[in-house]
C-alpha cells in the first residue's frame, strides 16, 4: 500500500512539474515574441526615412507580422491542446484515485459486516448459563487479532463465498406515441445468507452495429458485469446465479452457442471466472433472483420517463400502455413479479371487473401472457376502501377450506376464522376450549360455542342449551322452513344447503364430503350406502 501511495505521489508531482514547465515556456516564448516585434517594428521605421517607396514598404509591413501572427496562434493551439490533455489526465487519475479509496472502504465495510455476523454466530452457540455468568466480557471488536479458539479462522471477504445476482431485460415500452426497445441491466452482489451487499443498474444498448441485442446477450452482459463488479470489491469466491435454462447450459460447456455474439460473450465469462478462487454457476428460478430483476426493470423505467412541468413543479412522466395517457410516475403501478407498469385508473378498472364479476378471486398482470399475480394488498393505492376490504375479504374466504371455515354468531362482528387458529388462539385464555366447545373471537374477543352457534353459554352443556332453547332463531327457522318446501339437503359435515338442479343424485358437496341427495346417506369408496335410485330421468334428459 505504501508503494502504491509514493508512485502515485510521483506521478501527480510530474503532472504538476510538467503543467508550470509549460506555462513557463509559454511565458517566455510571449516575451521573446513581443521583444522580437519591437525590433521589427524599430527596423522599420529605419528603413521608412531611406525609401521612399510606399508599395514596398507596406508591402513589408504587412508579410511578417501576418507570418509571426500565424507561428505564434498555431503555437498557442498546440499549448492549449496539450495542457488540456494534461487537465484530463490529472481528472481521470483523481477520478481513479477517488474509485480506489471508495472500493476499499466498501471492502472494509464486507470485512466488517462478516466479522459482525460470525461474531453473532458465535455469541448464539454459548450456552445460556455460561452466558448469564460471563455474558459481560465477551468481545470481540473488529481488526484485533485474538488467540481464542473462536477466532480460529480469518473473519474477512476472502474466507466467505458470496453470491451474485445478475438479469438482462429487454423490453419495448411506449413513449409518447412512439414505441422503442429499450434494455437494461441489474447487479445484486450478497453475503452467504442473502442479505443485500451492493446493487447496481443501468440501461445498455438494444441494438448492437444494426442487429438488435438478444434476450441471451443482455442476461450474458449482465453476468459480465457482475463478475466484474465481483472482482472490483475484491471477492475471492462466488456462485453466480442464472434463471435461463439455455444461458446455464451455454456456461457449463454442455451447448455451444448459437451465435457468434453469444459465444463472445460466454468466452468472457468463462476468462472472468479464471480469476476467481471459486466461481461456479448455478440454475435456479426467476423469483430467486429478484433482487437483481427488480433493478433491470428500474433501469428500463430510467429511460422511459421523461421531465414535464406540473401545477406543484416539475416531476417525471410515463406513458401508460393500456390508455396510452402521459401519466405522472408516482401515478403508475408496478405488479410485483414482472414488474410492468399501468396508471392507477387502468389498474382499477381491471382488477375491479376480475374480482367483482366474479371472474376469478385473484386477478393477474393485464399484459398478454404475463401469468404475475396482482398482490391485493398492495391494490390500496388505487381502490376504494370499501371495495378494497371485499375483495381482502372474499380472498380471505377463498384462503380458508370449507372444512375450516367459522363465523362469528355476533350480528355486528361475523369475522371470517379458520377453527385449528381460532382454537390455538381461545386455549391461551380458555382451559378445556377443544372439550367444551368454547370459543373466543379472534376479532371482537367475544366468546361462543363452536357447536351451536350462539354465545357462549356457561355452566351449560350444549345439549342442556338446546333442551332449554328448542326454538331456533327466526332466520334459521325460515332457512329450515324453505328447505323443506324445496326440498334441499343439508351437508351433514360443513352444514351448507345443497339444491339438486339437474344431475344424479350423487353428491360432492364442496367441502368433498358425498352423500345421497335422497335420503343423506353417505357414499364410501364412490359408491353409495343406500338403496336410493342413483338418478331420476326427468333431472337428466331435457325435452325441447
Amino acid at each position: 500500500m505504501a508503494d502504491t501511495l509514493n508512485d502515485d505521489d510521483c506521478v501527480q508531482e510530474l503532472i504538476t512539474q510538467q503543467r508550470s514547465e509549460l506555462l513557463s515556456a509559454k511565458t517566455l516564448f510571449s516575451d521573446l515574441d513581443y521583444a522580437f516585434q519591437l525590433q521589427l517594428q524599430e527596423a522599420m521605421d529605419a528603413s521608412l526615412t531611406s525609401i521612399p517607396s510606399i508599395e514596398s514598404s507596406s508591402s513589408l509591413n504587412t508579410a511578417d507580422p501576418v507570418l509571426d501572427s500565424e507561428e505564434t496562434s498555431g503555437l498557442d493551439l498546440a499549448t492549449t491542446l496539450m495542457l488540456e490533455d494534461i487537465a484530463r489526465f490529472a481528472m481521470e487519475f483523481k477520478d481513479r484515485e477517488h474509485c480506489q479509496t471508495e472500493m476499499r472502504k466498501m471492502k472494509e465495510e464486507l470485512d466488517r459486516r462478516i466479522h459482525d455476523q460470525k461474531f453473532a454466530e458465535y455469541i448464539r452457540s454459548v450456552p445460556e448459563n455460561e452466558w448469564r455468568e460471563y455474558g459481560d466480557n465477551y468481545e470481540k471488536p473488529y481488526g484485533e487479532s485474538s488467540s481464542s479458539s473462536s477466532s480460529s479462522s480469518s473473519w474477512n471477504v476472502d474466507s466467505e463465498c458470496f453470491r451474485v445476482y445478475s438479469k438482462g431485460l429487454i423490453s419495448e415500452e411506449r413513449i409518447r406515441d412512439t414505441v422503442v426497445r429499450v434494455a437494461g441491466i441489474g447487479i445484486a452482489v450478497c453475503d452467504p445468507k442473502d442479505n443485500l451487499l451492493f446493487e447496481k443498474m443501468s440501461p445498455i444498448e438494444s441494438m448492437v452495429e444494426g442487429k438488435e441485442t438478444s434476450n441471451e446477450c443482455a442476461e450474458l452482459e449482465a453476468l459480465v458485469e457482475g463478475l466484474n463488479v465481483a472482482l472490483i470489491l475484491g471477492l475471492k469466491s462466488i456462485t453466480f446465479f442464472c434463471a435461463d435454462y439455455m444461458l446455464y447450459q451455454y456456461l457449463t460447456g454442455r451447448v455451444p452457442p448459437a451465435t457468434s455474439s453469444t459465444a463472445k460473450l460466454v468466452n468472457e465469462v468463462v476468462v472472468l471466472q479464471g480469476k476467481f478462487t471459486y466461481c461456479n454457476p448455478s440454475l435456479v428460478t426467476r423469483n430467486d433472483i429478484k433482487f437483481a430483476f427488480k433493478l433491470a426493470r428500474e433501469a428500463i423505467v430510467s429511460q422511459i420517463t421523461w421531465p414535464a412541468e406540473a401545477d406543484n413543479g416539475n416531476c417525471l412522466k410515463e406513458t401508460c400502455t393500456i390508455c396510452f395517457e402521459d401519466v405522472s410516475v408516482d401515478q403508475m403501478f408496478s405488479v410485483d413479479g414482472c414488474l410492468h407498469r399501468y396508471c392507477f385508473s387502468c389498474m382499477k378498472q381491471h382488477v375491479e371487473v376480475k374480482l367483482l364479476n366474479g371472474n376469478g378471486m385473484q386477478a393477474n398482470c393485464p399484459y398478454q401472457g404475463c401469468t404475475s399475480e396482482v398482490n391485493i394488498e398492495s391494490c390500496g393505492k388505487f381502490l376504494e376502501p370499501k371495495v378494497f376490504e371485499i375483495m381482502s375479504q372474499r380472498i380471505k374466504e377463498a384462503s380458508v377450506p370449507i372444512q375450516e371455515k367459522v363465523y362469528c354468531p355476533y350480528s355486528r362482528c361475523s369475522a371470517l376464522m379458520s377453527k385449528t387458529e381460532l382454537l390455538r388462539y381461545t386455549e391461551a385464555s380458555y382451559i378445556n376450549a377443544e372439550r367444551t366447545g368454547a370459543r373466543k373471537c379472534m376479532k371482537c374477543n367475544q366468546f361462543f360455542c363452536i357447536n351451536c352457534k350462539v354465545a357462549w353459554h356457561y355452566n351449560l352443556t350444549c345439549y342442556d342449551y338446546r333442551n332449554l332453547n328448542p326454538n331456533l332463531h327466526p332466520d334459521e327457522q325460515m332457512l329450515k322452513s324453505l328447505a323443506t318446501r324445496k326440498l334441499w339437503r343439508q351437508c351433514i359435515v360443513c352444514n351448507n344447503m345443497v339444491e339438486l338442479a339437474e344431475g344424479c343424485y350423487h353428491i360432492t358437496c364442496r367441502c368433498g364430503y358425498e352423500f345421497c341427495y335422497t335420503c343423506g346417506a353417505p357414499w364410501k369408496n364412490k359408491k353409495p350406502t343406500c338403496k336410493c335410485p342413483i338418478w331420476d330421468e326427468r333431472n337428466i334428459i331435457h325435452r325441447r
